[in-house]
């Protein structure tokens, strides 16, 4: 048999330490398991009640020269550790049961008599096995019974089989007594492991057990005799049954009247099942009546309630049908004039909260069917479509005439002798009156905004032309410059290049002055144009303004945002419907910055440069903001910059192409000098981002020279090396400063430098073979030879033998300084550059040396024996001259 827990050293302490402090002795502990039954089920375990494991310890306590008993029981914390859960007082046990609905036999129960709530079920207890509950159920009966001296209720088990199990389970022990333990009640009390329990001291005391021997020792007297015993019996009996039957002779006349009165009790109690039937029925009748009448008036008071509801819910429908008598006469009949445009505007709100109130989900779906509903709809309808004709129709009149007065008032424009600055204030003042009706008119019908955009644009276009045109008829007549020749590079007399000195600032300087008053106030315009006239995008702000998310703008209109949604997100449809519209607005004002362009040109092309530095920096401004079509009147003003300085840079570029249909030419070409002056004035009118434009136009200029340079050097293949090497170096020397400044002239420069070294390689050489050819073409033949024979054998050869060596050298040089000298002269003979012949003598006397040594190189390996002026012999003759 498995130990049980009973022993189990370990749990005893542990239910010691969980009642340690209380000064409770732990006698005995043992572990079962707790579930909870039903009242009225004999204990039967609830649905969803599960089985807990619990301790039950049973402690004493001395106090007082008493001893009281307890039943702890103690449950598992989280961490596995004991902790008290329940304490009865064994005094208080009553009735100890188990269960018979447990086929074990090992669940019971305990009951107290001091629960205060008797109608809780107790608690059943259930143990591993029949042993432990019996040991555990004899230790609380001897407890009870020799500390507390009374016996609870038992029930659901055998006494007398739980006493023989008792004495089958009693180890045989010694009843020593701890003298320690001292005197009282309490030394009889005995630790489970001990079991000092008997039969008879479970069942039966002392004195009871004297009494039940003194009644057998009676009988047993009598047994002894047996037949007289059996005799006695038999008397007993027939003397028994003689008095039943004489007993129930004399009870007859009893029996009759109790079975008279049996009979009339059952004809009443018939009668009265008739009546309770019939009670019954009417009962029945009654119930069903009173449910029906329950049941009509449960109906009438819901109809009541419903009917309540739906009268105020009708009452708020009605309200919000009701169109106000004000509000209605503003809508259909009442005038559009400042004063009146509060009105008007609250007209305008109650209106489109009306419409929306009549929409999902602000009207519940329900209503939406109604025919009420939909007749107020219509009729909503047909105020808001009254309502935005007539205000379409006012505004469209409105903003003609506003520009129309502009315009006729010449005061408001440039004049002779006067540059007026367009101011458009007054304008915008006036139509900021009108700026919260256009919102509600948005609200109201989106599609009534396209004619009335269009007219605002066709009117202020007209305003805006004006403006520009008389602005740049002013400024070209109040701008005072000389005007400069679009030639440059062509092959004439340099008179007239005096001319091109003339200062022309004045012509850029009237272009920015153009710029700088119109872009702002294209702007500004299509800036308050998208606010006016309800774009959902984004604010139209130049560089250093508030950013978009800042409502200054609206504020600035008198506009509130009706939704912030819309207001917050930029619509693409929106954005492409603003920029058709804004080039409504500002087309055809191009051409007048166009005709200030096309003057500045005829004054100074070059000045097209800085216009289109000047052009740079507004489209580098434009770019943070989205009035597209500003920055497309901008590219389109760039475009016509660039398109009329590549016409004079082709035209100059002809300039240039037409040299080589001239007469031989001889020298430096004239458009050499003049592209240095040009490109000199161009640097000076580099501004902000034309570096690109001028570049563009030296990569093609300097192209052309080239390019024409070399088919006037190839006219007479003579003297090409000539005309290269003298022009290529006239280049050097002309843009020498600015190509330490300028790549894009650095890059060419060196390109130049490249061919004026080949030209003059060429041409010292042919001088140099003219003089000396026959040396040269001897040495020339030995190098070919080498590449196939040895040079030992090459003296062997036709025409390379000693004896020709020898009459080489002395036809070649004798009189060597003469042959120098005549290379001096040719070099110097057709040479127009002066300044280039100590150059060029240096390099020509390098390359003869270099030359020569290369042939007495030969000479030495190939005719040893043979001698030949040295190379220093040579380099002294060449000091010398």
């Amino acid at each position: 048999m498995a130990k049980s827990s009973a022993d189990d050293l370990e749990l005893r302490r542990a239910c010691e330490s969980a009642v340690e402090g209380s000064k409770q002795k732990v006698v005995l502990s043992i572990r079962v398991a707790k579930s909870r039954g039903i009242w009225g089920k004999s204990g039967k375990i609830g649905k969803g009640q599960m089985a807990k494991p619990r301790v039950l310890a049973i402690s004493t306590k001395e106090k007082a020269q008493q001893t009281k008993a307890f039943l702890n029981v103690l449950k598992y914390s989280n961490g596995g550790v004991l902790e008290p859960a329940k304490l009865y007082k064994l005094k208080h046990l009553s009735k100890v049961e188990v269960l018979t609905n447990d086929p074990s036999g090992c669940t019971f129960t305990l009951g107290f008599d001091n629960l205060r709530s008797q109608s809780v079920a107790p608690p059943q207890w259930t143990m591993r096995n029949i042993d432990d509950r019996n040991r555990l159920l004899l230790f609380i009966l001897n407890m009870c019974k020799d500390v507390l001296g009374h016996l609870p209720k038992v029930v659901g088990i055998d006494v007398v089989e739980m006493a023989l199990w008792a004495k089958e389970n009693t180890p045989v022990v010694s009843k020593k007594r701890n003298v320690q333990d001292g005197p009282g009640p309490a030394a009889d009390v005995v630790a489970e492991s001990d079991m000092k329990v008997t039969v008879e001291k479970e069942l039966v005391s002392q004195a009871e057990e004297e009494d039940m021997e003194a009644l057998l020792g009676v009988y047993v007297m009598g047994i002894g005799e047996a037949e007289a015993f059996s005799e006695r019996l038999k008397r007993e009996l027939h003397a028994l049954e003689a008095a039943n039957v004489h007993a129930i002779l004399e009870s007859e006349p009893l029996v009759d009247e109790v079975l008279q009165g049996l009979e009339a009790a059952t004809v009443a109690v018939d009668d009265m099942d008739e009546w309770l039937g019939i009670f019954n029925i009417k009962l029945r009748h009654m119930r069903e009546d009173i449910e029906s009448i329950e049941t009509r008036n449960n109906q009438l008071e819901m109809q009541s309630v419903n009917n309540k509801a739906l009268i105020e819910e009708l009452d708020k429908l009605l309200e919000r049908l009701r169109i106000p008598s004000e509000y209605a006469a503003c809508l259909t009949g009442g005038s559009f004039d400042e004063a009146r445009m509060l009105q008007n505007i609250e007209a305008c709100e109650w209106l489109t909260g009306a419409l929306n109130g009549l929409e999902p989900p602000n009207l519940d779906p329900t209503f939406a069917n109604i025919r009420a509903v939909r007749e107020k709809r219509i009729e909503l309808d047909k105020l808001k479509t009254t309502f935005v004709r007539r205000a379409s129709e006012f505004l469209r009149n409105y903003f003609a005439s506003l520009v129309d007065f502009m315009i006729s008032d010449k005061s408001y424009f440039s004049q002779r002798g006067q540059l007026k600055r367009p101011d458009h204030a007054d304008l915008r003042f006036k139509c900021r009156t009108y700026a919260r009706l256009l919102q509600h008119l948005k609200s109201l019908d989106k599609n009534c905004l396209g004619p009335l955009r269009k007219a605002y644009c066709s009117s202020l276009n007209l305003l805006l032309r004006r403006e520009a045109r008389e602005f740049a008829n002013e400024l070209r007549a109040s701008t005072k410059a000389s005007r400069n020749p679009t030639v440059w590079l062509e092959n004439s007399s340099g008179s007239n290049q005096n001319v091109n000195n003339a200062d022309t600032s004045t012509v850029s300087d009237a272009y920015a002055k153009m710029l700088t008053i119109f872009i702002p106030l294209l702007v500004d315009e299509s800036s308050f144009f998208s606010h006016f006239m309800c774009f959902g995008v984004s604010a139209l702000a130049p560089p250093g303004s508030p950013a978009n998310g800042d409502k200054s703008n609206d504020d600035d209109l008198g506009i509130m945002d009706i939704d912030d949604n819309d207001t917050n997100t930029k619509n693409i449809s929106e954005l492409g419907a603003l920029n058709e519209s804004l080039r409504d607005l500002l087309d055809g004002i191009q051409e007048d910055f166009f005709a200030v362009v096309d003057w500045a040109y005829k004054i100074d092309p070059l000045r097209c440069i800085s216009m289109h530095g000047i052009t740079e920096k507004y489209i580098s401004g434009q770019k943070a903001d989205a009035a597209g079509y500003v920055r497309l009147l901008l590219d389109a003003l760039e475009g016509r910059i660039t398109a009329q300085f590549t016409r004079f840079v082709d035209e100059a570029c002809h300039q240039i192409e037409r040299n080589e249909r001239n007469v031989r030419q001889m020298g430096v070409l004239s458009y050499i000098p003049r592209f240095a002056t040009l490109a000199t004035r161009m640097e000076q009118y580099i501004q902000g981002q034309s570096r690109d434009l001028v570049d563009q136009a030296y990569i093609k200029f300097i192209g052309v020279m080239f390019a024409t340079l070399d088919k006037i050097a190839q006219t007479d293949p003579k003297y090409a090396d000539i005309i290269l090497l003298e022009n290529y170096a006239a280049f050097q020397n002309s843009l020498y400063d600015l190509a330490n400044v300028v790549p894009t002239l650095a890059k060419f420069y060196h390109q130049a430098s490249e061919s004026y070294e080949q030209a003059c390689t060429r041409h010292i050489s042919g001088i140099i073979y003219y003089q000396f050819e026959r040396l040269f073409q001897f040495a020339k033949r030995i190098e070919d030879l080498m590449y196939t024979i040895t040079p030992e054998e090459i003296p062997f050869q036709l025409g390379l033998s000693k004896m020709d060596l020898r009459k080489v050298v002395k036809s070649s040089l004798s009189g060597v300084d003469k042959h120098i000298g005549a290379m001096y002269k040719k070099l110097q003979k057709n040479l127009t550059s002066e300044e280039l012949l100590p150059s060029l003598w240096d390099k020509c006397k390098k390359e003869f040396l270099d030359k020569y040594d290369s042939f007495a190189q030969l000479v030495a390996k190939i005719y040893p024996s043979e001698t030949i002026p040295s190379v220093t012999d040579m380099r002294d003759i060449l000091a010398s001259m």
